[in-house]
C-alpha cells in the first residue's frame, strides 16, 4: 500500500510536469495553479479510494467525481451547495465555458489571456490526464501507457504553434515521463530481495539500484539527444517570409532565399521586394472570377510600438470541411463562388499558401497544410510552398456602402475588439486627427471611409519606395506628416488609425493582379507583392481597404465601398469594382518615374531603422564544406601516418643488416654489422600489425588466436593464391613474425615493405570498386580502433565514477541511519 501511493504521488507530479509545455501557450500561469490543485483533489481521492481497498472501477469513479468538485470549485456557477456541490445549473454552467473555450480559441492567438473558457477546458484537460496516468501507472501498472496521455498534452501546443515547442518545457515534461518508469521500475526490482551489482558485490540499503543508477543515465543521455538533434539538423522552413523574420537584408535578394529564423516582419520582406531591380515570377494563378481581388498569404494583427507584427497562426487540416462565408450573407452582401488553380515556382518557398480570401474546399493540399479561420490563412509546420500546384474553391463577397452602414458597433468586451483595436499607446497626433475625421460620422462604415479618404492625393498624399526622415520620433507621425510612401505604410497607417477610432483592423499581405495576363491565367512577381487594410464589420466580416494610390500599384483594383479617391469622376455611376490595371498609363507602379529611387524604406515595421546590410552566404558554405570534408579525410591520413610510420621502421631494419657473404671492397676488411635483435622484433612486430591493418581494410577475416604462419597460410589460400608474388610475400611477414614472438633470434635484413605491398596489391586487385575506396577514405581498421579505445575510456570513466560515487555515498544519511539502526 505504501508503494502505491509513493507511485501515486508521483503520478500526479509527472502529470503537471508534463503539462510545462502549455506554458507556452497562456500569458500567465494561472492555469498551472488551477490545475495544479484539481491534480492533487484527484490525487488524493485517488490514495483514499486505495487506502480503503476500493475495486478499480471505484478508485476511477472517485478520482472522476474529485474532478468535478475541483471544477466547481474553480469555476462555480453561483448555483452550487455549500460552494463545491455542484447541482444542474453547475454542469449548464460548464457546457457554456467550453463552447466559450471553442470561440476563444478562434479569437486568440498565442500567448492566450486567462479567460475563464480556456482555463476551464485546460483544467478540464489536466485533470482528465492526471485521472488516467493514476489509472494506468498504478491501478493497471502499466507506467509505460502513461505516456499516451502525457503525449497527448505535449500535442496542444504543438499543434498550434508555428515554431517549434521551446526545449525547456520539452526537457520538464520528459523528466517527469521518466521519473514515473524509474519509481516503478525501481519498485518491481527491489520486490526481489537481495539486491547487488554486476561483480557480485551486495548493495546497501543507502545506495541506489545500479538498474535505476543506468537508466537515469541513459534517461538523461536521451533527452539531451532530443533536444539537441533538431537543433542541429538544419529545419526546411527557409522561404520568402522567413527573410524577413530578423529584420536584416539588403533587400535585393530573391524571394525564398533563406533568412533567420524568428517572428515574421512582413513590412521588411515587402520593402526588399518592391525594390529588388531583378523581377522574378512568383505565382501563376488561373481563376474563373471575372476581376478578382487580391490573392493573399498572410495578415499582420499584433500592434506594437515597432508597428504590426503576425501572431502565429493555428487551425485544422485544409482538407477538412472549411468554414461556410455563406452563413453570414445579407441583405447587401453579394457572394459568388469560383475556382482557382494556384502553382508557386522555384522562387516561392514558404510556409504560407497563397490563396483567395474565403476558400471553402481546396484540392492536392495534404494535412500537413493548416487553415486559420481568424486569419484566413492556409499555413503548414512541417512543408513550404516551392514548387506546388493545387486548386480551391472560395467565395467573393461584395458589399454595397448601406450594408456596411448597417452593421452595429462591436461590443466593448468582444474578444474581436478587445484584440483588434489595442494600440501601443496613445499617440497624441493621431488621436487629434482620427477625432477630427470621425466627428460627426454615425456608423462604423462611415469612420472608416473617412479614414480611408483622407489618403488622397488632394490632402497632399503621393506614392514613392523612399520616405523622407522626420523629426516627431515616431514612424506613424512622420508618415502622416511628410505624406509620402508605399503600400506598407499606407495599409499600416490606415489600420493604426482604425483601431484608434474603436474598429477592429489589421494588415494583409498578398499580390495585386499585375499586368501579365494571358487570358484568365495572372502570372505575379515580386513586384506585385502588395499590402493592404481590412477592417471587421459585425455580421459581415473582414472587409479590404486599399487606400494606396492606384497609379503606385500594378494591378490595383477598386471597390464599390472603398472607391479610388484620386480617379477623376466618372461620366456615369458605377457600383461595380473598377480595375485599374487595364490602363498601362495609370499604373506606373514600382518601375514607374514616381520609383526612381529605389532605396528601401523601413516604413511602418515600425522600427525605424533601415534593414542592415546583410554578410554574403557562400562564405559560411564554402567554410561548412571544406571542414567536412577535412573531417572526412581525418580517417585516411590517420591510416596512411600510420602506414608511413611502420613502413619506414622496416624499411631501417632492412638497410642496418648486410649479408653475410658480402664480399669486401677494394680488397679491405669486410665489416658485418649486426641488426639489434630487440629493433627487429619490433619492425617485425610493426609489418605484422600492418598486414593485420590491411586485411580489415580489404574485409578478410582476421582470427587473433591465429599463429601468424597459419594466418598467412590462410590468407594464401582464400586471397592472394593467384599471385606467385604476394604467396611469397605472405609468407616472409608470417614468418617473420613468427621468428619474432618465438625464436630467439629474429629474422633480419627482409624486404618487409615490398612484401606488404605485394600484399595489399594483390587484395586490392582482387576487391570491389566499394571496398577500395572504403579502405582508402574510410579504413575499417582506423574506424575500429576509434571504437574500441572510446570504449575502453567509456568502461574506464564508468569504473572511476562508480568509484567515486561509492566513496561520496558512503556519508549518505540513509546510510549512517541504517548503520546507527543496525548497531
Amino acid at each position: 500500500m505504501i508503494t502505491s501511493r509513493n507511485i501515486g504521488a508521483v503520478a500526479a507530479a509527472a502529470t503537471l510536469l508534463a503539462a510545462a509545455p502549455l506554458s507556452a501557450i497562456f500569458e500567465t500561469w494561472t492555469w498551472l495553479v488551477q490545475s495544479a490543485i484539481a491534480v492533487a483533489v484527484v490525487a488524493g481521492v485517488a490514495a483514499l479510494t486505495r487506502l480503503v481497498r476500493a475495486p478499480l472501477w471505484g478508485q476511477v469513479l472517485g478520482m472522476v467525481a474529485a474532478l468535478v468538485l475541483a471544477l466547481t470549485w474553480l469555476f462555480p456557477s453561483g448555483s452550487e451547495l455549500l460552494t463545491f456541490l455542484p447541482t444542474p445549473a453547475t454542469f449548464g454552467h460548464f457546457a457554456d465555458l467550453f463552447t466559450g473555450s471553442m470561440q476563444d480559441m478562434r479569437s486568440y492567438g498565442v500567448e492566450v489571456p486567462d479567460t475563464d473558457p480556456l482555463l476551464f477546458i485546460t483544467v478540464l484537460g489536466v485533470g482528465g490526464v492526471a485521472v488516467l496516468v493514476d489509472l494506468l501507472a498504478v491501478g493497471l501498472r502499466r507506467p509505460a501507457l502513461a505516456g499516451l496521455p502525457m503525449l497527448a498534452i505535449y500535442s496542444v501546443p504543438v499543434a498550434v504553434y508555428v515554431n517549434s515547442v521551446p526545449p525547456v518545457p520539452f526537457v520538464v515534461g520528459a523528466a517527469g515521463y521518466l521519473w514515473l518508469l524509474v519509481t516503478d521500475n525501481v519498485d518491481r526490482v527491489r520486490r526481489f530481495g537481495r539486491r547487488f551489482t554486476g561483480d557480485g558485490r551486495d548493495v546497501d540499503v543507502w545506495e541506489a539500484s545500479p538498474l535505476a543508477a543506468a537508466g537515469r543515465r541513459l534517461a538523461v543521455v536521451g533527452v539531451a539527444l532530443a533536444v539537441a538533434l533538431p537543433l542541429a539538423v538544419p529545419g526546411m522552413t527557409s522561404g520568402l517570409l522567413d527573410t524577413l523574420g530578423g529584420g536584416t537584408g539588403n533587400g535585393t535578394g530573391r524571394a525564398g532565399a533563406g533568412g533567420s529564423s524568428g517572428r515574421i516582419d512582413l513590412f521588411a520582406s515587402l520593402a526588399g521586394q518592391l525594390n529588388q531591380s531583378e523581377v522574378a515570377d512568383l505565382v501563376k494563378v488561373t481563376t474563373s472570377e471575372p476581376s478578382p481581388f487580391y490573392l493573399r498569404y498572410a495578415v499582420a494583427d499584433e500592434l506594437r510600438p515597432n508597428g504590426f507584427q503576425a501572431r502565429n497562426p493555428s487551425g485544422r487540416p485544409v482538407n477538412r470541411d472549411l468554414p461556410d462565408p455563406t452563413e453570414r450573407a445579407g441583405r447587401g452582401v453579394q457572394q459568388t463562388p469560383y475556382r482557382a488553380t494556384v502553382e508557386v515556382t522555384k522562387s516561392l518557398s514558404m510556409s504560407l499558401m497563397p490563396v483567395y480570401a474565403e476558400p471553402v474546399r481546396t484540392d492536392d493540399l495534404n494535412s500537413n497544410w493548416l487553415y486559420d479561420p481568424n486569419q484566413q490563412v492556409v499555413f503548414s509546420n512541417r512543408e513550404n510552398s516551392r514548387d506546388r500546384k493545387y486548386s480551391f474553391d472560395y467565395i467573393r463577397s461584395t458589399y454595397t456602402p448601406a450594408a456596411l452602414r448597417a452593421a452595429q458597433p462591436l461590443p466593448a468586451d468582444h474578444p474581436v475588439r478587445r484584440q483588434l483595436t489595442a494600440t501601443p499607446g496613445p499617440v497624441p497626433e493621431v488621436e487629434e486627427l482620427v477625432k477630427s475625421l470621425v466627428q460627426g460620422k454615425r456608423t462604423d462604415y462611415d469612420r472608416v471611409l473617412s479614414i480611408y479618404q483622407h489618403f488622397s492625393a488632394d490632402n497632399g498624399f503621393s506614392y514613392r519606395l523612399s520616405t523622407e526622415s522626420g523629426s516627431s520620433g515616431q514612424d506613424i507621425v512622420n508618415f502622416l506628416t511628410n505624406k509620402v510612401g508605399y503600400c506598407q505604410q499606407y495599409a499600416a497607417a490606415m489600420a493604426w488609425l482604425v483601431r484608434s477610432a474603436g474598429i477592429p483592423a489589421r494588415v494583409a499581405f498578398g499580390f495585386t493582379n499585375g499586368s501579365k495576363r494571358d487570358g484568365d491565367t495572372y502570372t505575379l512577381t515580386n513586384l506585385n507583392l502588395h499590402a493592404w487594410t481590412e477592417v471587421y464589420f459585425d455580421g459581415i466580416g473582414w472587409v479590404p481597404f486599399d487606400a494606396t494610390p492606384t497609379y503606385g500599384v500594378p494591378g490595383s483594383t477598386r471597390s464599390a465601398w472603398a472607391p479610388d479617391t484620386d480617379a477623376v469622376e466618372p461620366s456615369s455611376p458605377d457600383t461595380g469594382a473598377t480595375d485599374t490595371s487595364a490602363d498601362p498609363d495609370a499604373s506606373a507602379g514600382p518601375t514607374g518615374s514616381d520609383n526612381a529611387d529605389r532605396d528601401t524604406d523601413s516604413g511602418l515595421s515600425l522600427a525605424g531603422e533601415t534593414p542592415a546590410e546583410q554578410a554574403p552566404v557562400w562564405p559560411w558554405w564554402t567554410a561548412g564544406l571544406l571542414a567536412l570534408l577535412a573531417l572526412l579525410a581525418i580517417p585516411a591520413l590517420r591510416r596512411l601516418a600510420l602506414r608511413r610510420r611502420r613502413g619506414s621502421r622496416a624499411a631501417g631494419a632492412a638497410r642496418a643488416a648486410t649479408p653475410a657473404d658480402a664480399a669486401p671492397v677494394d680488397g679491405g676488411r669486410l665489416m658485418v654489422v649486426e641488426a639489434d635483435a630487440n629493433a627487429a622484433r619490433a619492425d617485425a612486430h610493426a609489418a605484422w600489425a600492418e598486414l593485420l591493418d590491411t586485411l580489415v581494410d580489404f574485409q578478410v577475416r582476421v582470427d587473433r588466436t591465429e599463429t601468424p604462419r597459419a594466418t598467412a597460410d590462410r590468407l594464401v589460400r582464400e586471397a592472394v593464391s593467384d599471385d606467385v608474388a604476394a604467396v611469397g610475400a605472405a609468407r616472409l611477414l608470417g614468418r617473420a613474425e613468427e621468428r619474432a614472438r618465438y625464436a630467439r633470434d629474429p629474422l633480419t635484413g627482409e624486404p618487409l615493405v615490398p612484401a606488404l605491398r605485394a600484399v595489399r596489391g594483390a587484395l586490392a586487385a582482387r576487391a570491389d570498386r566499394r571496398t577500395r575506396l572504403l579502405a582508402a577514405v574510410l579504413p575499417p581498421s582506423v574506424l575500429l580502433r576509434w571504437r574500441t579505445a572510446l570504449a575502453d575510456s567509456s568502461g574506464r570513466m564508468v569504473a572511476l565514477t562508480g568509484r567515486a560515487r561509492y566513496r561520496l555515498l558512503r556519508w549518505n544519511p540513509r546510510r549512517l541511519l541504517a548503520d546507527r539502526a543496525a548497531r
